[in-house]
Order: C-alpha cells, then sequence, then structure tokens
C-alpha cells in the first residue's frame, strides 16, 4: 500500500548520490539537509536507499524526527540496504520512481552526486522546459560541486536551444538553509 500524507506542498524531494563521494564534505551537507527539511517541518522525498548521500540525508531527517518518504523500484531494494522504519513506496520501474518523486513533491534539492542525479535533475528541468510544472530546483553544493551544470544551462539559454524563462525555477545555494528558504518562497508564492 503506497504511502501518502502530508500534502504536497509540504514535502521536499532531493536528488543525490547514492555513493559518498571523494570528501567527507559531501555527507555532511546530506546529513545537513535532512536534518534542516526536518526541523523546517517539510517531508522528505527521496530515492529510498540507505547508502552514500542519500542514506546521510534520510537518516538525519528520520532522527529528527521528520517524515521521510523513500520511492524505489523493486529491483534496488535489495541491494540498497533501506530502511524498514522508513515508509517507503516500492515502484516497478526508474521511471516510475522519478513520476512518483515528482507527483509527491513541491520542490527540489539537488545534492552532488553522479549520473543518476544528473539525469533526474535535467529531467524535472526538460519538464519545466515543456510547461509540465514551474516546481523549483535549487543546486545545493558548498564546494561549487554545480557551477558547471548551471554555466551548461546558461550555456544552452546564450545559443537559444533553451528559453530564457526557465532561469526564474532554477537556483543555487551554499547552504541547506538556503536552500530551503529558497524552495519555501517559491511555494509559499504559487500558493
Amino acid at each position: 500500500m503506497p504511502y501518502q500524507s502530508p500534502s504536497i506542498d509540504q514535502s521536499l524531494c532531493v536528488f543525490c548520490g547514492s555513493a559518498g563521494g571523494n570528501h567527507s564534505r559531501y555527507m555532511k551537507l546530506a546529513a545537513q539537509t535532512g536534518h534542516e527539511i526536518a526541523a523546517q517541518g517539510y517531508r522528505l522525498v527521496y530515492g529510498g536507499g540507505m547508502l552514500g548521500l542519500m542514506g546521510a540525508t534520510a537518516k538525519a531527517a528520520y532522527d529528527a524526527g521528520g517524515d521521510v518518504l523513500g520511492i524505489i523500484p523493486n529491483f534496488l531494494k535489495a541491494g540498497a540496504n533501506i530502511c524498514e522504519d522508513i515508509p517507503h513506496d516500492i515502484v516497478p520501474d526508474m521511471h516510475t520512481r522519478k513520476k512518483r518523486m515528482y507527483e509527491a513533491s513541491s520542490a527540489f534539492i539537488a545534492l552532488p552526486g553522479g549520473i543518476g542525479t544528473l539525469e533526474e535533475a535535467i529531467e524535472i528541468i526538460s519538464w519545466m522546459r515543456l510547461d509540465l510544472h514551474k516546481k523549483p530546483i535549487i543546486f545545493l553544493d558548498d564546494d561549487e560541486y554545480w557551477l558547471p551544470m548551471i554555466a551548461l544551462i546558461d550555456h544552452t539559454i546564450k545559443t537559444g536551444f533553451s528559453p530564457d524563462g526557465i532561469k526564474e525555477h532554477i537556483f543555487h545555494a551554499t547552504e541547506a538553509k538556503e536552500a530551503i528558504d529558497i524552495a519555501r518562497r517559491h511555494i509559499e508564492g504559487a500558493g
């Protein structure tokens, strides 16, 4: 049975690596983000695993008393070391996972991650480009990790391949609290 509650406007989705990266700062930022999401009264929606940044974010939100929802495809369930205390939606495939994460959230935060994190963030931006939504995505790092990605998005705009309007919904933050404050302003402004 799928987990339900709280409402979408109380939920923030975090995309991030299932690995820890090569510097402890990444795990620290992930934990700060999970803790801050819980402290500010939002539900964390995430990819369901307990490895790497994904696990650090979920554990910190859960340990801080936050509401957490993991969404994970059945084929990843065994290897992702899921936490049985956290509610999960077990879905059939990656496409359904992304759709459910999108439906369950009113804003997105992208922490550092690899190809999967890039793909999730780009799909959200692509759907935005197609006018399917106006939910914000906040790229969060404390070491300029996302600056090449933001520069590439700007390049697609400057060269006429993306509309300038998408920049209204794409943000960069260097602290967890700042990212959540951006999400809150956007959510409240859309309501």
